[in-house]
């Protein structure tokens, strides 16, 4: 019991500081967004609270959690509440089981950086998951008894349900390069040769996918300002609109990590894998996993870039569109990476 107790207190300690942290990054995300947004439009972005405006995304939480929270007369009280519980809920459990760094040996003991570490079915929990935030945005549409939010609602499930088989499958080629769906040993196994080598087709289609299942432009069709309002969270104000927003930004995050996770060999260096035993890092170490770690988020910083300058490049797809190249693209060519990385695999092992 002690030792039970002991894990116990640990994995909460981990999740502590991950929900924290994740909450930080989605406030300073949005600060990126602005000043990233200011320099394509060649404006000046944030610059009036704090030194370069970097109190912005504070001033914009206090401004939320002042605000009136205005429930409409007609809505459902309990499920507009619950709405966006469930999706910030769902956005910070991802992270239970995404590596950024190997575990660090203490006391002679070896201590995993994840909330969860080696969860052999790890790739499924991150699916399943995902697979919920949808309930969220729906029952938001729902519980405002409007249409516009009902509007929104749908189109939301609609859009991630059809782009969630091409994100599931677009994964089943790494899964079949790998041969686990441990992320840990996926990234372990991509120390000399990362799986966007292997697999360029399901990287892209899993970079599509990822803009459809976040609702970042230009698959931001269940908001859509000019032709409802703004979708799902239309009646919603202070800290309930801020969750939705916190969960956009966190799975942004997921999304960019677990690419980095998947495809971009993790904490690992390109072209110099050995780089940590060349600058003395022991294997276990604590400097051997703040490495690590700076090496996985400096991939992630990538990625989140790319999210945001998409969004202030490219227009918004109609709706029809957004179908269109779900069904009839997008899921044909993940079928097709399966049957061509089977085959390429069949002709390796045959050898």
């Amino acid at each position: 019991m002690p030792e039970l107790a002991a894990q116990v207190l640990i994995a909460l300690i981990k999740a502590f500081i991950v929900v924290n942290a994740v909450l930080l990054a989605a406030a300073s995300l949005v600060y990126v967004e602005r000043r990233v947004a200011a320099w394509i439009q060649d404006r000046i972005g944030p610059n009036r609270v704090g030194p370069f405006g970097l109190l912005q995304p504070f001033a914009d939480v206090i401004k939320l959690y002042f605000k009136e929270d205005l429930v409409p007369a007609v809505a459902d009280r309990a499920y507009h509440r619950l709405a966006p519980l469930i999706s910030i809920t769902v956005a910070l459990s991802l992270y239970a089981v995404i590596p950024i760094a190997d575990a660090v040996v203490i006391g002679g003991e070896r201590v995993p950086i994840s909330v969860a570490p080696h969860i052999n079915v790890g790739l499924l929990y991150i699916l399943a998951m995902t697979s919920l935030g949808v309930y969220g945005i729906v029952l938001a549409g729902w519980s405002s008894n409007n249409k516009y939010s009902l509007l929104g609602g749908l189109r939301s499930s609609a859009q991630m349900i059809s782009y969630e088989l091409t994100l599931g499958l677009s994964i089943l080629g790494v899964v079949m390069v790998a041969g686990t769906l441990d992320l840990a040993d996926i990234i372990a196994r991509q120390k000399h040769v990362w799986n966007v080598v292997y697999q360029p087709l399901g990287f892209l289609l899993f970079l599509v996918a990822s803009f459809a299942e976040t609702n970042r432009a230009p698959f931001d069709l269940p908001e859509a300002e000019p032709e409802l309002v703004g979708g799902y969270h239309t009646e919603y104000s202070g800290m309930k609109f801020g969750l939705f927003f916190l969960a956009e930004y966190s799975n942004m995050v997921v999304a960019s990590l677990m690419m980095v996770t998947l495809f971009f060999g993790g904490w690992h260096v390109p072209f110099v894998p050995d780089l940590p035993q060349w600058l003395g890092l022991r294997e276990g170490s604590l400097g051997l996993a703040l490495f690590q770690a700076a090496v996985t988020l400096t991939k992630t910083a990538f990625f989140l870039f790319l999210f945001i300058w998409v969004r202030w490049t490219v227009p918004r797809f109609r709706y029809d569109q957004l179908m269109r190249l779900g069904w009839r693209t997008l899921l044909p060519l993940a079928l097709v990476n399966i049957l061509l990385t089977g085959v390429v695999l069949l002709v390796v092992n045959a050898r």
